[in-house]
């Protein structure tokens, strides 16, 4: 047989299990809540810095050609100063010691000069501040109309270059006759009419990047790394780089995989994800360890065959958001624990009371009517004590009350057994003498009628006499019928007396066993 739990136990242990239910389903939902948000913020967070840098990139690149623009016009005017000064018709008048002395004057880092060979197959340089100029030919990469262009008075088709009749500024590019060593310079090319060269004056990149840096992608990357504690690093890469790195080598257009900021955090998923980029340009990001540090990463692809890449600490976004919601779970625990303890003890305030009218009852079940609750509590409860208590007071009057009557039954009985005992002895005495005097009378009168009888039949027949013997059968019949009735009634006055007496004497044994079970009640 299986123990019997109380009420209070089975609430708490109910109350108990509600609890924890709720404590770890809204624990799930909260971390499954966060878990979403953290990755909507950190996607936003991407988002609004790459949309930044894209912003950035179509504002500070409008100002960088402004600016390169304005290099691209000054080299074209030191290129006609250096044609003015020059002012000969043939590159074979030009000497290297004049073209030194230009270079020094107008601060360039270099002046070539380059010329149709004898067979007319090829432009080379022919004079230069750099001996490793002479004999350079642009034939070997693909670019030789360019110049023959220039040098037969027609506009070039230079991509990614100012172009003009006669002129020509390329983007900063590797030099192809230092090939030893990647130096990269600004070159810009002006053929004066009525001349056989064209003069190349050069700048160092650098030169030119200090002019674009302040106001270029690089330092707008810079200020949104500054402002945003999360971003990592960020960058602009060319994916079909990525594809084919013998780009990065190629001499013109200049192409590199980082275009502007850092990609440190590179990793062999990256490379192969840049690759399907270059084809299937599409917004991409995941998450990655790197080191030990989480790392969200994305990349979003812009104009150009170019994409911004931005990745962002991980960690320390989502810190902050599992600390809201380590917060908000530990204030909703708390608020469940106030709740579950609030409850358990209103309900044990329920409970005590609930128990003193239990134990109440259970004395009234084993007879002792003298227990009252007391039960001191606003609500159905002080109602069911108050009308508990009235319903002992009224059973313990009817108790008291049936034990008075019994008692008193009890009495009336024995004084009403004894009465009888006595009655049925009178009873039987007088019976029998009643009884005994009828017989006698009835024999008497038995034989005097005989005697009368017989008398009259001895006299002569006479119609008066025969009345008088129809008379005397009458009266012999009545005086015996008379006889028996005097019995019945003795026996059955008797009988009655007895029944009386038995009676009486069953009414006092259910007063004592009444009473036996009245003593049981404690009044």
């Amino acid at each position: 047989m299986l123990a019997k739990s109380s009420l209070r136990k089975q609430f708490l242990i109910r109350m108990f299990v509600v609890f924890l239910l709720i404590a770890v389903v809204s624990g799930i939902v909260q971390q499954s809540i966060i878990s979403s948000k953290i990755a909507d913020e950190t996607d936003n967070q991407a988002v609004l810095a790459s949309t930044s840098i894209q912003h950035g990139i179509k504002e500070t690149n409008t100002a960088s050609k402004a600016i390169e623009h304005q290099i691209d016009l000054k080299l074209i005017a030191v290129s006609k100063h250096i044609a003015d000064r020059l002012n000969k018709t043939s590159f074979k008048d030009v000497t290297t010691e004049e073209l030194v002395k230009l270079q020094k004057e107008f601060g360039l880092a270099g002046i070539t000069l380059f010329a149709r060979t004898p067979e007319k197959d090829n432009v080379v340089g022919v004079r230069s501040t750099d001996q490793k100029e002479i004999g350079f030919s642009f034939k070997e990469f693909g670019f030789l109309k360019t110049h023959e262009d220039l040098l037969d008075g027609k506009k070039p088709d230079m991509p990614n270059a100012y172009n003009a009749i006669n002129m020509m500024v390329l983007q900063s590019a590797q030099s192809g006759s230092h090939g030893d060593v990647p130096v990269f310079f600004k070159y810009a090319y002006y053929h004066a009419p009525g001349t056989d060269y064209i003069i190349d004056p050069y700048i160092e990149a650098n030169e030119v990047y200090k002019f674009t840096e302040e106001v270029g992608p690089a330092s707008w990357i810079t200020e949104v790394k500054s402002e945003n504690p999360y971003v990592v690093e960020m960058a602009v890469l060319t994916p079909k780089v990525f594809v084919d790195p013998t780009l990065e080598t190629t001499l013109y257009p200049p192409l590199h995989k980082i275009v502007h900021g850092d990609f440190k955090y590179m990793s062999d998923k990256d490379q192969k994800v840049l690759k399907d980029l270059a084809t299937n340009p599409q917004k991409t990001h995941y998450i990655e360890t790197i080191g030990g540090k989480k790392v969200y990463k994305m990349f979003l692809p812009i104009e150009g065959d170019q994409v911004t890449y931005i990745a962002l600490d991980y960690g320390k976004l989502s810190s902050i958001l599992y600390r809201h919601s380590a917060i908000l779970i530990i204030s909703g625990f708390i608020s469940l624990l106030a709740l579950f303890i609030l409850s358990a003890n209103f309900f044990s305030g329920i409970y005590r009371n609930i128990h003193k009218i239990i134990v109440q009852i259970k004395s009234l079940e084993s007879g002792d009517f003298r227990v009252k609750s007391d039960v001191k509590s606003k609500g159905e409860l002080q109602d069911l004590s108050v009308s508990t208590n009235h319903m002992v007071d009224t059973l313990s009057t009817v108790l008291q009350e049936t034990n008075s009557q019994a008692t008193k039954v009890q009495l009336m009985s024995k004084v009403l057994e004894k009465e009888a005992n006595k009655s049925v002895d009178k009873m039987y005495t007088v019976s029998l003498e009643v009884t005994s005097q009828t017989r006698e009378y009835a024999e008497e009168v038995m034989d005097s009628l005989e005697a009368l009888e017989s008398h009259l039949e001895s006299l002569p027949k006479t119609e008066e006499s025969s009345k008088l013997i129809g008379k005397i059968e009458t009266i012999r019949s009545m005086t015996g019928d008379r006889s028996s009735s005097i019995t019945d009634i003795t026996i059955t006055l008797a009988d009655l007396l007895k029944s009386l007496q038995s009676q009486s004497a069953e009414l006092s044994q259910i007063s004592r066993s009444l009473l036996a079970q009245l003593d049981k009640f404690k009044l």
